[in-house]
Order: C-alpha cells, then sequence, then structure tokens
C-alpha cells in the first residue's frame, strides 16, 4: 500500500478492525504521500467537506 500512495492525493485505508482493547475503537493502516497531501489539499478538502454540510 505505500509504493500505491506515492505520488497520489488519496489517503489510502485497510485492515480496519474492532480494536481489541477499546469497545468502541477501530484500528486500522493508512499510506499517503505526505508531499502530495500536505497541509494545503488537506485544508481544501475539508473546506469543500464543509460546504457539503
Amino acid at each position: 500500500m505505500p509504493l500505491d500512495a506515492a505520488g497520489q492525493d488519496p489517503v489510502y485505508v485497510g485492515r480496519i478492525r474492532k480494536d481489541l482493547t477499546n469497545p468502541n475503537g477501530l484500528t486500522f493502516w493508512t499510506a499517503a504521500d505526505q508531499i502530495c497531501k500536505g497541509a494545503a489539499l488537506n485544508a481544501v478538502q475539508i473546506a469543500e467537506y464543509l460546504m457539503k454540510q
């Protein structure tokens, strides 16, 4: 999964499991390209999401 994230904007999430130590928790694995998924793109995506709400 990390190699798939290189040069891409999306954040990849995988191996989503119930947290065995917390009844309300989840564990998961994420991979992203920090250069592509920097603060500017993240801020734009948050703003777009909030505008839809």
